[in-house]
Formats: C-alpha cells, sequence, structure tokens
C-alpha cells in the first residue's frame, strides 16, 4: 500500500490513513509520561530517611540521632536572631555551644582524648567578587574549637559550621542545623571506645555572615590549623531538603572517592559546583577560606529547597523537619568516618585532578576523572551517531542523510524560536507589571514559558513537513521519524563536545541523554525492530524513561535553585527573561526525542491548538488570578515566599577639611532585592512621596560612593536603591575616626594616622582624588585595587567587631604627584550599620516599617554616615 506523505496543513482532514501515523492518544500519553517522570523525581527529591529517636540508641548505638540534634537546634533557634557582634551571638549562642561541648566532653568513653579551645581573633585580609575588590577586617570575633585526637594526630579533618546569622532570622537551617549536626557527630564519635586513625577537629565559628571572618581567623592563626589535610563545610542556601554536594576539591578526586564509598544518600552533581564558581549564585562560603588562605582540600555541602526562607524570618525550625537532620547527619558522619581513617589524609603526595561525579536522582553516584569524562564524552558522542545509521544500511544513504539533516536543523531552528518564542512572553509579561507571578506557584512556568518553548519545536517541525518533505523517499513515515532521531542525537553530540572542548565538566549531562538514545538504537537493530510499525518506538520509549527521569530531574532542581534566587536578583535585571530561558532549555532538554514524533501525528495542528490554548490559560491565571501573585505570607501558604526589603534609617553627616560639622541630612534607605520592590514601596510605603534612585541622588555627583549606608558593597553597588527623605533617627553610639595628625614620608607622600573607637560594625570607604594615590595603609601589607562607583574610585574596607574591644589606630599613606591643600587629598566616608537595634527605632520608622504588607520580611537597621574630605 502506497504511503501518502503530508504536504499541507489544509489537507491533514482529507490524508488517508497511513500506517506509521500516530494518533492524538500517543502524543497526550508521552507528555503525560514527561510529567509523570517530572513527578516521581519530585518526589524522590524529597523523600528523607526516617529519623532516629533516643529511644533508638539501645538498638542503634553508634548511629546518628536526629532527635538529641534537634533539642540543640531548638535552643539555638529560640535565641532568635544572632547577628556577630550582638549579645545574643557573643554570649548565649557561645556559651550554649561551649556547655554542650563540656557537657559531651564529660560523657565521653575513657579511651577518647578530647581537647577544647576558645579562640578570640583579630585579623584583615582581602576578597574579590563581581570583578569588585574590598577589604574585611575583624576584631574580637570567636571561634569555638574542638579536637578528638587521633591514633596519628599529625593530621586532622575539619569540620566547620557557623552560629552567627543574618539580622531578622533565627537562622535555623542557615547555619543552626548544620551546628547541631556536628555536635551530635561529635557526641556519637566521642563514645567510641576505639580512636580514629586522624584527629577530627570540630570549628564552630562566630562570624560567617560577614564576609567569612571567623573562618579566615581560624585557618590562618590557630595553632591546630596546621594540622587540618582535608575540611567539610556544612552550609545552607536554603531551608531543609537534602543537602548536595556543590563544590569538592578542587583538584583532588579522592574526596570524591571517599564520598562514593561513605554516602548512604548521594546528592551531587558537577555542573552544581560550575554554577557556583561561574557566580550565578549570590552567596560565597567558608570553603573560600579554607581553600585560598589554607590550600587545604575540601566538600562544601548546603541545603538549597526553599530558598525562598535563606536569610528571613522563616528561616526556623517551624519549616525544617527531624528528616533533614538526619539525613545529613548519617551523610556527615559516614563520610567523617571514612575520611578520619583513610590512607589519603597521612600521603604526603595527594592525588590531584578533576573529576566528573554525579547522582543518578539519588539512587546512585557516578563518578570519574575529567580525562575519562571528555574520553566517554567523544566515544558516546560519535556511536550515538554511528550506530543508528548501520540500521539504516539498506536504506539509500541519500534519503537518510536528507532526514538526519531535517532532524537536526529542525532542533536547531527550534531550539532558536523557542528561546525567542519564551523570552517574548517574558518580556511581554515584564513590560505589563506582571513579572515573577511563578515565584511562588513555579507550575505556572510550564505554562507560561515551556509551552511556548514546545510550540515554537512544534511549528518548525510544521513548516519543515509541509514545505520540505521528500515524496520520492524509500524510506517510511516511521524511518523517516528514527533518521531524524539521529539528527537529535548530531545536536546534542555537537552541545557534548563543544562543553568538553571548553573544558565544562557538565557536559555529561547532554551525554548521558545521548547513551539513553545510544541504548535504543542498538536494541533496535537487535531486535531488528526498525522497520516495524510500532515496536520500535516502544524500544525507543522504554530507553527514554531514564532519559526523561534524568532531565526532569535536572528541570526540578534548577528550578527549585534559581526561582528563590530571584527574589534577591535585584530590579535592574529581568527575572522573566531569566526563568524563560531556564524554561526553554528544560523544554529541550526532556522533549527533543519526542519532538521528531509531531509529523507522526495524523492532527498536528489540534495538538499545537491545544497546547496554544494551554498557554492562553496560563497567562490568564497568571494576570488575572490570585495565583498570579508573587507573594505569599505564613496565614496564606503552608510554605511562604516572602519578598525582601532591607531599609536603613539614615542619618548623614558632612564635615569640613578641619573636620568640623559642615551640614547634615536624613532619610530612609531601601534596597532593590528584585524586580517588585520599587512597586511595593510605592504602593504601600510611600504612597504619594517619591523615591529619588540613588544613582540620581545629587549627593551621588558630589560624594564619595554617594555617601551613603553601603554595607554589602556589591549588593549595593549593583542594585537600583533608593532614598526616601525623612527624620532623623535615634543613636546612641557610633564608630568615630579620630583624626591625629600628618607625617610627610618624603615630597609626595603623607601618612595620616586616625583613631578608630566604637565596637560596632561598619565600614570604611577611602576615596584619593584626583592625582592622588593610596600606596599603603595598616590594615593590610598591600592595598588592593580600589572598587569603582559612580566615577569615584574608593578603597572599601568592612569592619565586624565580635566582643567589644578597644580603641584601634590606622594609617594611610597617600602619594600625590603635586602638592595638595586642605581637603583635596582623600575623601573618607564611615559608616556605622546597627543591626537588630530595635531601641533606636523612631515611631516614625516604626510606622514606616508597619505600612509594608505581611508578605514582605522587612530587615530594618539604622545608620549614620560621617563624611569628610582630607
Amino acid at each position: 500500500m502506497p504511503q501518502q506523505k503530508r504536504v499541507r496543513f489544509k489537507e491533514d482532514e482529507l490524508q488517508v490513513k497511513n500506517l506509521h501515523q500516530l494518533d492524538s492518544a500517543a502524543v497526550y500519553g508521552a507528555l503525560l509520561v514527561v510529567i509523570g517522570c517530572g513527578l516521581v523525581t519530585s518526589y524522590l527529591a524529597t523523600k528523607l530517611p526516617p529519623a532516629l529517636t533516643v529511644a533508638d540508641l539501645e538498638r542503634s548505638p553508634n548511629a546518628f540521632i536526629a532527635e538529641r540534634a534537634w533539642a540543640s537546634l531548638k535552643t539555638l533557634n529560640d535565641m532568635g536572631p544572632k547577628p556577630a557582634g550582638s549579645q545574643t551571638n557573643e554570649v548565649m549562642a557561645y556559651e550554649f555551644l561551649l556547655n554542650e561541648v563540656q557537657r559531651i566532653e564529660a560523657s565521653k568513653h575513657a579511651n577518647q582524648q578530647f581537647e577544647l579551645d576558645s579562640q578570640t581573633v583579630t585579623g584583615a585580609f582581602s576578597i574579590s567578587l563581581l570583578n569588585q575588590s574590598m577589604s574585611s577586617m575583624y576584631r574580637n570575633v570567636q571561634n569555638l574549637v574542638v579536637r578528638l585526637v587521633g591514633n596519628d594526630p599529625r593530621q586532622a579533618l575539619l569540620l566547620n559550621c557557623h552560629f552567627d546569622t543574618v539580622a531578622s532570622s533565627p537562622g535555623a537551617s542557615d547555619d543552626g542545623s548544620s551546628c547541631a549536626v556536628m555536635l551530635e557527630i561529635l557526641r556519637v564519635m566521642s563514645h567510641q571506645p576505639v580512636r580514629t586513625r586522624h584527629t577530627v577537629l570540630f570549628l564552630f565559628n562566630g562570624a560567617e555572615e560577614t564576609m567569612l571572618q571567623a573562618a579566615h581567623g581560624f585557618i590562618t592563626q590557630h595553632p591546630w590549623a596546621a594540622q587540618v589535610r582535608a575540611f567539610l563545610n556544612l552550609e545552607s542556601s536554603g531551608s531543609g531538603g537534602k543537602e548536595v554536594l556543590f563544590q569538592a576539591g578542587p583538584h583532588h578526586p579522592w574526596l570524591i572517592k571517599a564520598y562514593a564509598r561513605a554516602i548512604r544518600h548521594p546528592f551531587a552533581h558537577t555542573v552544581g559546583e560550575e554554577i557556583f564558581q561561574l557566580g550565578l549564585i549570590p552567596s560565597d562560603t567558608d570553603f573560600r577560606m579554607f581553600r585560598d588562605y589554607g590550600e587545604v582540600p575540601g566538600m562544601d555541602f548546603a541545603h538549597i529547597a526553599n530558598g525562598y526562607r535563606y536569610h528571613t524570618r522563616y528561616d526556623s525550625m517551624d519549616f525544617l523537619s527531624l528528616e533533614v537532620l538526619q539525613r545529613t547527619g548519617d551523610n556527615v558522619l559516614a563520610l567523617t568516618r571514612d575520611l578520619a581513617d583513610c590512607d589519603e589524609l597521612a600521603s604526603s603526595e595527594l592525588p590531584i585532578g578533576e573529576t566528573v561525579f554525579f547522582d543518578f536522582i539519588g539512587l546512585m553516584f557516578v563518578h570519574y576523572t575529567a580525562a575519562n569524562g571528555r574520553l566517554i564524552n567523544l566515544t558516546v558522542a560519535l556511536l550515538s551517531i554511528i550506530v543508528p545509521l548501520v540500521g539504516f544500511s539498506r536504506m539509500r544513504y541519500g534519503d537518510v542523510f536528507r532526514e538526519v539533516t531535517f532532524g537536526l536543523v529542525g532542533t536547531v531552528i527550534g531550539t532558536i524560536f523557542s528561546i525567542i518564542a519564551s523570552t517574548t512572553v517574558a518580556r511581554q509579561m515584564d513590560f505589563i507589571g506582571k513579572s515573577m507571578t511563578w515565584y511562588t506557584n513555579t507550575h505556572l512556568i510550564l505554562g507560561l514559558y515551556c509551552c511556548p518553548a514546545l510550540l515554537a519545536h512544534c511549528f518548525v517541525y510544521l513548516f519543515l513537513t509541509t514545505f520540505y518533505t521528500n515524496s520520492k523517499s524509500d524510506l517510511s513515515l516511521g524511518q523517516m521519524t528514527q533518521a531524524r532521531l539521529v539528527g537529535v542525537n548530531v545536536f546534542w553530540s555537537f552541545v557534548t563536545l563543544a562543553a568538553t572542548s571548553a573544558g565544562y565538566r557538565s557536559g555529561y549531562i547532554p551525554m548521558v541523554l545521548l547513551a539513553c538514545s545510544l541504548a535504543s538504537s542498538t536494541a533496535n537493530i537487535i531486535l531488528n525492530a526498525g522497520r516495524t510499525q510500532r515496536r520500535w518506538i516502544y524500544v525507543h520509549l522504554t530507553f527514554q524513561l531514564p532519559a526523561l527521569l534524568w532531565s526532569t530531574n535536572f528541570y526540578n532542581v534548577l528550578v527549585q535553585l534559581f526561582v528563590p534566587i530571584t527574589g534577591r536578583f535585584g530590579g535592574s535585571r529581568n527575572p522573566e527573561v531569566f526563568i524563560a530561558l531556564l524554561a526553554a532549555a528544560g523544554t529541550l532538554l526532556c522533549c527533543s526525542y519526542l519532538i521528531p514524533f509531531i509529523a507522526q501525528l495524523r492532527q498536528m495542528v489540534n495538538f499545537t491548538a491545544k497546547l496554544s490554548a494551554i498557554t492562553v490559560f496560563a497567562l490568564a491565571l497568571a494576570c488575572l488570578s490570585p495565583l498570579g501573585f508573587p507573594y505569599r505570607d505564613e496565614s496564606m501558604a503552608s510554605e511562604p515566599t516572602p519578598q525582601r526589603h532591607y531599609v536603613t534609617h539614615t542619618i548623614r553627616l558632612f564635615h569640613d577639611e578641619l573636620g568640623l560639622y559642615k551640614s547634615s541630612d536624613a532619610g530612609y534607605f531601601f534596597q532593590e532585592m528584585d524586580r517588585n520592590t520599587r512597586a511595593t514601596i510605592e504602593e504601600y510605603v510611600a504612597p504619594g512621596e517619591t523615591l529619588t534612585p540613588m544613582r540620581q541622588m545629587d549627593s551621588c555627583r558630589n560624594e564619595l560612593f554617594c555617601a551613603l549606608p553601603f554595607y554589602s558593597l556589591w549588593h549595593q553597588m549593583r542594585f537600583n536603591n533608593y532614598w526616601l527623605p525623612g527624620p532623623e533617627p535615634l543613636y546612641d553610639n557610633m564608630v568615630t575616626m579620630a583624626y591625629l595628625g600628618t607625617e610627610q614620608l618624603d615630597s609626595q607622600t603623607q601618612r595620616l594616622s586616625f583613631s578608630m573607637e566604637g565596637s560596632i560594625q561598619s565600614s570604611i570607604i577611602v576615596g584619593p582624588k584626583e592625582g592622588v594615590q593610596l600606596i599603603g595603609w595598616s590594615v593590610l601589607d598591600h592595598v588592593p585595587a580600589p572598587a569603582k562607583f559612580s566615577g569615584r574610585d574608593g578603597h572599601f574596607l568592612f569592619i565586624t567587631h565580635g566582643l567589644p574591644g578597644k580603641a584601634w589606630n590606622m594609617t594611610l599613606d597617600m602619594r600625590y604627584d603635586q602638592p595638595k591643600a586642605t581637603g583635596d587629598l582623600v575623601d573618607i566616608v564611615v559608616n556605622t550599620k546597627f543591626w537588630e537595634y530595635q531601641h533606636m527605632h523612631t515611631p516614625d520608622f516604626e510606622q514606616l516599617l508597619a505600612r509594608f504588607p505581611s508578605w514582605a520580611h522587612v530587615v530594618p537597621s539604622v545608620a549614620v554616615v560621617s563624611v569628610f574630605p582630607l
């Protein structure tokens, strides 16, 4: 029976039935399979092991007991926010941890040697992020260090957590749960009758949220730091869920081998490491300090689920569970035991190199060297093209290659138009003021952006099928589809090899898709199913199931990771476009091996019409229903998704070149955390008042760094912040910078001396004027490159105080080309930042804070900015 080719849309209903065509049920079934795989991977991503309680001790005396860790976490949680320098952090939290450690020491096994040290440390270092550098100084921050001495005490494994939090957050997940886990691991290991081979150090550090300062103090100044040969850093950028290994090494494959040996519940991906190192996640961890300043290899773990709660009031025990602690504790305890007894820790020459590592939906863990990865990627990429072509050995290769080209061109053009389609919708959503409608209901992304992306692929195939079908081909419609699938293989092979040649180890992601396609092609050749009407499809779909589980898992993880991050993305970048691109990539990853079947549908236009209807329905839900409102509080949803706001009640004091008071003003400084921040402030907080964008303020033209209360240099420089004039705040103390005098070092260099007083979080910006350079200072033995903002260079010094301290001196060495008059040498801005000083909140400030809606998480602070020209 001759097979009729599809030639025009209008002829769909008149076509004679083709034996190789599929009815509508097939495509809807395929989409249900994709959705089903997504639900399975979503379920597996949230599946946690049962928690052990004290009642399980008799049966499992050497196991991690989540209930005991939970009790420790509750105490830390109930203290509330614990920013470095606060009474809560420096006294209450520290004393609790000290008492807990002493109790553990009192109950340890007689064979264990247990040592405890309280470190109060002062230091400084330079750090660079987002192409801007700054200096960081810490004074009297606290570390609690415990040493469980091994049989060979010369080498040590370090476990690290931090007990400080950001302002306004109890920090149950970030990072109280990690400290509770470490306490329980210390308790379990100290009760063992046999010592580990190597020493295990437990570092409870008290200043991580302030630019990783306490970890720097430990690794550079503590006498035990020299023993550390590897570390495990426990962190969080979410609230609960599974902990992911997102950094390892660097360049130490033996750590990944230890992870593979020890971990019961793997969750680790090389792509996570590469995403983090590319700077796509606006966070950093103590991993940087141990790696850069201690030159120690290690592993970085973090919880990433529910990033909405990260650094908010919702990071509390109310949204955690015993199972979260149990899973993390099981994994970290097993890994600690393995590393504490491994040979590598005692080796003088550790093996180095890069590793590709990943888990398959938490069920198995795979790792191999980067060199083997390049070989595997190349082999799979080539075989995925060659093997299926063997199945066409009896066909005319001209017809086969035409269809392979069809599949490749259709995938490439479909990808381009899917990006255009999804980003066009994104820009329109942002244009009409409906940005981030998917923020709470992430399923809207499927309709808003995944459907348009899939529609673009379908229309490209419809176009190519209509105008470029070869009516003289000897291939059946089924064989044409198989050849087009080879074209998809060519596409992914190119992506795999391009990523590999560029040095990205994450080329394993498309490689797995190719491996599944290669397996189905091989099976079809062995079973001689390529010429059958349906059997080859069943083989193809069978091997697509693991591919779909693989790809939908990536989609779920990336949505889980990046959607909450858009809430602290800043307002200058359009999050709609970012999520649209993610959706287009996810659609391609999940559906690329199903799209060629579009040509086999009897009623293609009906299918595309229904997809279009889904998109319209999703748009209606997003724009016209409460489902599209981005934010929720605890009364509106069991999983709150707040909007973040940082509001600083600020007074600015301007002085003349003699240091005498000249003028002042006051107001409220709003930090723009997401795309909707300004609209929220204008609607709820300052209706009818005029917000001035930071870069449009007069002081931005006249003063160093706008004379604004910069605290987090990178965020505040990048974001579009706003100023609202207001009354003066209350303040009963501030950091003072008293000018002591000038020493002429040579004809072109002066040393300015100052006395600094005040144990409060602060920052100092030193801005040399034209023709002047800062060539030395007492902060560091070098002067980092200046940060650039609003046309001025400034050396930014961030200062944290833990325990209160005495006054300290600071010098600046300024070199100039020509002699400078008083006031023409340097501008200095001193910023004092008061976190958790509620007694300084004026009635006006409290009224302003009360105007924010309930779904807003507001972090209030008070700042004093003092400006000096010298």
